[in-house]
Protein backbone atom coordinates (compact mmCIF):
# COMPACT_ATOMS: atom_id res chain seq x y z
CA UNK A 1 0.00 0.00 0.00
CA UNK A 2 3.00 2.34 0.37
CA UNK A 3 3.20 2.99 -3.38
CA UNK A 4 -0.46 3.96 -3.65
CA UNK A 5 -1.66 7.45 -4.44
CA UNK A 6 -2.20 9.44 -1.19
CA UNK A 7 -5.91 9.90 -1.95
CA UNK A 8 -6.40 6.12 -2.31
CA UNK A 9 -4.60 5.65 1.02
CA UNK A 10 -6.96 8.19 2.58
CA UNK A 11 -10.03 6.33 1.29
CA UNK A 12 -8.66 3.01 2.60
CA UNK A 13 -8.13 4.72 5.97
CA UNK A 14 -11.72 5.98 5.84
CA UNK A 15 -13.12 2.48 5.18
CA UNK A 16 -10.99 0.99 7.99
CA UNK A 17 -12.25 3.62 10.44
CA UNK A 18 -15.84 3.20 9.16
CA UNK A 19 -15.67 -0.58 9.67
CA UNK A 20 -14.51 -0.02 13.25
CA UNK A 21 -17.08 2.77 13.85
CA UNK A 22 -14.10 4.92 14.84
CA UNK A 23 -15.63 8.39 14.54
CA UNK A 24 -12.54 10.24 15.87
CA UNK A 25 -10.40 8.58 13.16
CA UNK A 26 -12.97 9.50 10.52
CA UNK A 27 -13.01 13.10 11.77
CA UNK A 28 -9.22 13.30 11.39
CA UNK A 29 -9.44 12.60 7.65
CA UNK A 30 -12.36 14.95 6.94
CA UNK A 31 -11.86 18.63 6.21
CA UNK A 32 -13.63 20.87 8.72
CA UNK A 33 -15.84 22.27 5.94
CA UNK A 34 -16.62 18.95 4.23
CA UNK A 35 -19.83 18.55 2.25
CA UNK A 36 -21.37 15.07 2.01
CA UNK A 37 -24.23 14.91 -0.49
CA UNK A 38 -26.90 12.25 0.20
CA UNK A 39 -29.54 11.99 -2.53
CA UNK A 40 -33.10 10.89 -2.02
CA UNK A 41 -36.34 11.57 -0.27
CA UNK A 42 -35.78 10.20 3.20
CA UNK A 43 -34.84 11.64 6.61
CA UNK A 44 -31.07 11.29 6.05
CA UNK A 45 -30.96 12.83 2.56
CA UNK A 46 -29.53 16.25 1.89
CA UNK A 47 -26.17 17.96 2.14
CA UNK A 48 -24.27 17.35 5.36
CA UNK A 49 -21.98 20.34 5.94
CA UNK A 50 -19.03 20.25 8.31
CA UNK A 51 -17.29 17.34 10.01
CA UNK A 52 -19.69 17.27 12.97
CA UNK A 53 -22.76 17.02 10.75
CA UNK A 54 -21.14 14.23 8.70
CA UNK A 55 -20.23 12.35 11.88
CA UNK A 56 -23.83 12.67 13.08
CA UNK A 57 -24.91 11.12 9.77
CA UNK A 58 -22.59 8.17 10.47
CA UNK A 59 -24.13 7.80 13.94
CA UNK A 60 -27.50 7.55 12.22
CA UNK A 61 -26.17 4.85 9.86
CA UNK A 62 -24.71 2.96 12.82
CA UNK A 63 -28.22 2.62 14.27
CA UNK A 64 -28.83 0.16 11.43
CA UNK A 65 -25.32 -1.35 11.76
CA UNK A 66 -24.34 -0.37 8.20
CA UNK A 67 -21.24 -1.96 6.72
CA UNK A 68 -19.36 -1.37 3.47
CA UNK A 69 -16.94 -3.46 1.44
CA UNK A 70 -14.99 -1.64 -1.29
CA UNK A 71 -14.90 -3.39 -4.66
CA UNK A 72 -13.11 -1.08 -7.09
CA UNK A 73 -11.55 2.39 -7.07
CA UNK A 74 -10.30 4.77 -9.73
CA UNK A 75 -8.51 8.05 -9.17
CA UNK A 76 -6.75 11.13 -10.44
CA UNK A 77 -5.07 13.88 -8.43
CA UNK A 78 -8.36 15.57 -7.57
CA UNK A 79 -10.90 12.73 -7.23
CA UNK A 80 -11.37 9.09 -6.24
CA UNK A 81 -14.40 7.11 -7.29
CA UNK A 82 -15.19 3.93 -5.44
CA UNK A 83 -17.86 1.34 -5.88
CA UNK A 84 -18.70 -0.75 -2.86
CA UNK A 85 -21.26 -3.17 -1.49
CA UNK A 86 -23.11 -1.83 1.54
CA UNK A 87 -25.64 -3.45 3.81
CA UNK A 88 -27.43 -3.06 7.10
CA UNK A 89 -27.54 -5.52 10.01
CA UNK A 90 -30.64 -4.53 11.92
CA UNK A 91 -31.72 -6.94 14.64
CA UNK A 92 -35.39 -6.50 13.66
CA UNK A 93 -34.71 -7.99 10.21
CA UNK A 94 -35.56 -4.82 8.27
CA UNK A 95 -32.36 -4.78 6.24
CA UNK A 96 -31.11 -3.51 2.93
CA UNK A 97 -28.20 -4.44 0.66
CA UNK A 98 -26.96 -2.80 -2.51
CA UNK A 99 -24.13 -1.21 -4.39
CA UNK A 100 -23.10 2.42 -4.07
CA UNK A 101 -20.55 4.60 -5.75
CA UNK A 102 -18.98 7.55 -3.99
CA UNK A 103 -17.13 10.37 -5.71
CA UNK A 104 -14.57 11.77 -3.27
CA UNK A 105 -12.88 15.16 -3.60
CA UNK A 106 -9.82 16.30 -1.63
CA UNK A 107 -8.33 19.51 -0.26
CA UNK A 108 -5.12 19.89 1.74
CA UNK A 109 -4.76 16.13 2.21
CA UNK A 110 -8.27 15.62 3.58
CA UNK A 111 -11.66 14.57 2.22
CA UNK A 112 -13.51 17.77 1.30
CA UNK A 113 -16.59 16.67 -0.66
CA UNK A 114 -18.42 13.38 -1.25
CA UNK A 115 -21.22 12.61 -3.68
CA UNK A 116 -23.19 9.43 -2.95
CA UNK A 117 -24.73 7.45 -5.85
CA UNK A 118 -26.79 4.45 -4.66
CA UNK A 119 -27.65 1.58 -6.99
CA UNK A 120 -31.39 1.85 -6.23
CA UNK A 121 -32.50 5.18 -4.78
CA UNK A 122 -36.10 4.02 -4.38
CA UNK A 123 -34.96 1.08 -2.24
CA UNK A 124 -32.82 3.38 -0.04
CA UNK A 125 -35.68 5.89 0.33
CA UNK A 126 -38.10 3.11 1.36
CA UNK A 127 -35.60 1.65 3.85
CA UNK A 128 -34.85 4.91 5.67
CA UNK A 129 -38.46 6.10 5.56
CA UNK A 130 -39.45 2.86 7.32
CA UNK A 131 -36.56 2.36 9.76
CA UNK A 132 -35.31 5.85 10.63
CA UNK A 133 -35.13 6.73 14.33
CA UNK A 134 -33.73 10.01 15.59
CA UNK A 135 -30.31 9.55 17.20
CA UNK A 136 -29.35 12.53 19.36
CA UNK A 137 -25.87 14.05 19.35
Amino acid sequence: MSNQHPNIKLIHSFFEAYAANDLPAIKNILSDDIEWIIPGRHPLSGVKTGAEEVLHYFKQLNASAFKASPIVMGFNDEFVIDCHLNWSNRADGDNVQGMSCLLWKFKDGKISKVYNFPEDQHMIDAFFNKTYTVIEG
